[in-house]
């Protein structure tokens, strides 16, 4: 997946979880969680979310990877 496939993906994952959060103005190395206000069960969603629409089975373990635009990019692209 390219880095804007990925990003498209994880708007549109998002919108289904908090319609009012804007990727757009996230910075790449901001904390997902604080910068959108998603509490833990959102991320979760938001995980669960991201691995639904890759088929890709997203281990609890790695979701701290996940916490920023680079780690989902750099995770998602590997």
């Amino acid at each position: 997946m390219t880095e804007s496939e990925i990003r498209a993906l994880a708007a549109d994952a998002l919108a289904g979880i908090a319609p009012e959060a804007d990727l757009s103005t996230v910075g790449d190395t901001e904390d997902l969680r604080e910068a959108l206000d998603l509490d833990s069960m959102d991320f979760l969603n938001f995980v669960i979310a991201l691995a639904q629409k890759t088929g890709r089975k997203i281990p609890e373990a790695d979701t701290s990877k996940l916490f920023t635009m680079k780690g989902l990019i750099g995770y998602l692209s590997a």
